[in-house]
């Protein structure tokens, strides 16, 4: 079977509209495609790493929406000009051209699997749910990672940047803070190299449920890792909740834009002597983050890393 794929050409600025029209005729699933930046407003949201677009943002956008070839295709095309011709009339849609392609049926959800497979970091074995440990496998551990929608399979280098800091300066007993734990890769790790407890916290309801399955998975304890939905910088009841004083290491692998507010008010859960260890920063974020760290009077520079186009910063509470 086949899928009708059809694109949208609009304007950034119209394509939130377009989405939503399009989900008001029935179609669900829709791909933004455009040269927008991700803006501090947005990043709070997303949580998750990103590469910076290089491209100069040109107004332009294209929705791209897929229909399955036995429907009635020209029913609904018609009920989107219609509506896009709706949208026309308060806002500029750019284009508000439909152009048509074909594409093979897939998994939508699930194709990215065959491009993931076992791996090793530090000595750890990560591998995903579906694959066999190879044969010669001598790692000291394995982790099962079923990531789902959620960030986090171990293989990208800010992850690979937070095991190394986990490595340096986790001790056994510890209790661990991972903020944006998105696959919860980083606190089941953290748990395997003998800490007493993490808490992870993620403003994404898909994620916290994509962590809990991982921490069965992998023969967790849930009281051993607890899991909190909401946003810890700046929601009372989620620090509340994670604790004051509590920690001995803070991860956090999100975004440049994250880390800075993040590291004004996380330290209030970290104990005198406690490690930050931040991750998910471009190299050209890189000045800019660790002044915003150096200017905090908490903290002292502990560490800083790099790995290809990216870079982790550790700094320790000093009161």
């Amino acid at each position: 079977m086949k899928w009708n794929e059809y694109t949208v050409h609009t304007t950034s600025a119209a394509e939130d509209l377009v989405v939503d029209a399009l989900s008001e005729i029935g179609i669900l699933g829709a791909e933004i495609r455009d040269r927008s930046p991700i803006l501090e407003g947005d990043t709070m949201e997303i949580f998750k790493d990103v590469m910076p677009v290089p491209e100069e943002d040109d107004g332009k956008a294209e929705v791209v929406f897929y229909l399955e070839e036995d429907e009635d295709t020209e029913k609904v095309l018609a009920e989107v000009r219609e509506a896009l011709a709706s949208l026309s009339d308060f806002i500029d849609i750019g284009e508000g051209t439909i152009t048509a392609g074909v594409t093979e049926d897939q998994d939508w959800v699930n194709n990215w699997k065959e491009h993931f497979s076992a791996f090793t970091v530090d000595n750890i074995l990560i591998k995903p749910t579906w694959v066999e440990i190879p044969a010669d496998d001598h790692s000291e551990f394995m982790i099962e990672i079923d990531p789902g929608t959620a960030f986090g399979t171990g293989s990208h280098e800010t992850t690979q940047l937070c095991i190394h800091g986990l490595r340096k300066f986790m001790k056994p007993g510890d209790r661990v803070l991972d903020v944006g734990t998105g696959s919860g890769i980083l606190g089941i790790i953290a748990l395997k190299m003998g800490a007493s407890e993490v808490c992870g916290t993620d403003i994404d309801s898909l994620a916290v449920s994509q962590a809990a399955e991982n921490i069965a998975l992998n023969g967790m304890d849930s009281g051993a890792f607890r899991l909190i939905e909401g946003n810890i910088i700046d929601d009372e009841k989620v620090q509340e909740e994670a604790g004051f004083d509590a920690y001995d290491l803070v991860l956090a692998n999100i975004l440049a834009d994250i880390i800075i507010p993040l590291q004004k008010t996380v330290w209030k859960q970290m104990k005198i002597g406690a490690y930050l260890n931040v991750s998910g920063i471009i190299n050209i974020r890189e000045e800019q983050v660790k002044e915003a760290l150096l200017a905090n009077p908490h903290y002292e520079l502990a560490d800083t890393e790099h790995q290809g186009e990216w870079v982790s910063f550790t700094v320790k509470r000093v009161n």
